[in-house]
């Protein structure tokens, strides 16, 4: 008799075939899962910072670096162009207002002072000659008129006896009116002699004032011509420190040439250089302050320097309140410079993350620290220390701020503890 063998149903083959269609499914997912956009990537804690974001007080600064020069600087220039003959100090020297520096040579401008004092002298020489001119002519008229008013007396007096006479019937008309015309003649010429007299004075004086006047511009002329020999010596302006001194004994220096400067010791200033790009954002008054010997000093905008070189412009900061010993001429300072006032902000502190995602969005913490997966935010101000957070973050959340170079476009990061 034949038995009936059951026929099982799960042969091997089957069951292969099953386990491969499981597995082409299972490698279809997986396919699907990493290129739809939901990558992720396991990440170690001790690799990547983490910070939270706070509300808290915001300023906006912005690091700068500042040379150390004089409050005041008084430059050297040669008034007069010569060669330098002599240098009585060196550069360096603390020198008091007056004190000579150097001593250059100019031998035009000496002939040419020689030449301006001849004329001087013979401008005075001239003058004194026409002086003692206009006083003897004026003697000689005054004598002149004497002589008049002399005749002019013996005229009147013969008049009046001879009209006495006439009116007697002593004397004929004819020796009457001989006497009338003399003394109208004397009288006439006493006042012609005063009119020219009086005119001759006027012209004397007139000449004695423009020579006068000449020799006056001559003598001032002269001053002038001193004064430039004597500014063949430079001395000191003012009380201060020689420095940049550049002559040596037999060069030549034209007229209006830099010699060096005098560093009024009375105080300093910082020059800052600032990028352009905060232009329109600094103005006098505003604050920085920077580190010395472990204190920190304060700094304040005196003035401001629109004029951009190099992408850079510049601006001139004053101490507030005490300034630190031992600071010195040319020294450079890291100086943090305030913006803005302080104002309340949320704040993201700042990290690497900024160079690849440009402050667009950031990986955000999970609540349980699990993950961190990808989020659009939108920052505005910054400073050295942290970003003023405008949208996509709220106090207390958690961000990588690490850098994000390795991460490509993985969506979400799987955080790992140790």
């Amino acid at each position: 008799m034949d038995r009936v063998i059951e026929k099982k149903k799960w042969s091997k083959k089957r069951i292969l075939t099953i386990l491969g269609i499981t597995a082409l499914l299972a490698l279809i997912g997986a396919s699907y899962y990493f290129t739809s956009g939901n990558s992720k990537l396991n990440v170690d804690l001790e690799r990547i910072t983490i910070s939270e974001v706070k509300k808290g007080p915001y300023k906006d600064i912005i690091p700068v670096n500042g040379i150390v020069l004089p409050e005041t600087t008084i430059y050297l220039d040669a008034v007069e162009g010569g060669r330098v003959e002599e240098k009585y100090v060196e550069d360096g020297t603390v020198m008091k207002k007056g004190q000579p520096i150097l001593r250059l040579s100019n031998t035009d401008l000496e002939l040419s002072l020689v030449n301006q004092e001849t004329s001087v002298y013979n401008l005075l020489t001239q003058m004194q000659i026409a002086r003692n001119a206009a006083q003897q002519n004026t003697t000689t008229k005054l004598n002149q008129m004497t002589d008049v008013e002399n005749s002019l007396k013996e005229a009147e007096r013969i008049y009046n006896l001879d009209k006495h006479l006439y009116e007697q019937k002593v004397i004929g008309s004819q020796e009457y009116k001989q006497a009338e015309n003399t003394y109208k003649y004397q009288l006439a010429k006493k006042e012609l002699t005063q009119k020219i007299l009086s005119q001759d004075s006027v012209s004397t004086t007139q000449q004695l004032d423009q020579a006068r006047q000449s020799y006056t511009g001559s003598q001032n002329a002269l001053a002038v011509m001193r004064k430039k020999v004597d500014d063949l010596v430079v001395r000191a302006p003012v009380d201060g420190q020689l420095t940049s001194l550049d002559a040596e004994v037999g060069q030549n220096k034209n007229k209006g040439e830099r010699l060096g400067q005098i560093d009024v010791l009375s105080g300093f200033k910082v020059r800052v250089d600032v990028d352009e790009h905060y232009l329109s954002r600094v103005y006098t008054g505003q604050r920085g302050n920077f580190t010395f010997a472990d204190t920190s000093y304060d700094l304040e905008i005196k003035k401001v320097y629109t004029q951009v070189a190099n992408g850079r412009f510049q601006v001139d900061m004053m101490f507030i309140g005490k300034v630190p010993k031992g600071i010195r001429r040319g020294q450079t300072l890291q100086i943090t410079l305030a913006l803005s006032d302080e104002t309340q902000a949320l704040l993201l502190p700042r990290g690497g993350f900024y160079q690849q995602t440009g402050g667009n969005w950031v990986y955000k913490v999970s609540a349980d620290g699990s993950k961190a997966y990808k989020v659009d935010i939108q920052l505005g101000r910054q400073n050295p220390d942290y970003y003023e957070v405008l949208q996509g973050l709220q106090p207390g959340d958690k961000v990588v701020t690490s850098s994000y170079e390795n991460y490509g476009t993985i969506q979400e990061l799987i955080l790992k503890g140790k």
